[in-house]
């Protein structure tokens, strides 16, 4: 039986079927940083909403939200969000790639523009960066606000 050569579907990124079951693997939410800050701001009593948009109008989900409070948690990726620490640019495809980055961080700083005209606070942490301390910063900036308000 001859075996068919694998094509991408029409408009695909996919280069190959192991490229293509690698990148869908990769989760957009509830990624092992995510989970621990979460995990470490529950601690400390604070509540949330998850993967929630701030502004309905955005088509864009925050990765943490205290909506009260107007607070909006993103725990950025090195690799997808061009971290000036660890990104290192694709040898496939790499005009593909870098592009794809280079509007991923052009997308976020137009969230962060967005949410602060709106009056939010965005806080914006490395996947890399210490749990611990993006817990503290968070809790310190929600408290600050609530007691604010």
């Amino acid at each position: 039986m001859p075996t068919e050569k694998w094509e991408p579907p029409p408009g695909s990124w996919a280069s190959s079927a192991a490229r293509r079951r690698n990148m869908q693997a990769i989760r957009s939410r509830d990624t092992k940083p995510e989970q621990l800050i979460r995990r470490l701001v529950h601690a400390q009593g604070l509540r949330y909403r998850v993967a929630a948009k701030p502004l309905p109008e955005l088509r864009r989900t925050a990765d943490i939200v205290f909506r009260p409070a107007k607070v909006a948690v993103f725990i950025d990726g090195c690799y997808w969000h061009g971290c000036p620490e660890h990104y290192v640019p694709p040898k496939t495809n790499s005009g593909y790639w870098s592009d794809k980055v280079a509007r991923n961080m052009a997308r976020d700083r137009d969230t962060d523009r967005r949410l602060s005209e709106a009056h939010w606070t965005v806080l914006r942490f490395w996947e890399h960066e210490s749990p611990d301390a993006c817990a503290l910063q968070i809790a310190d900036t929600v408290t600050r606000i609530r007691a604010s308000s």
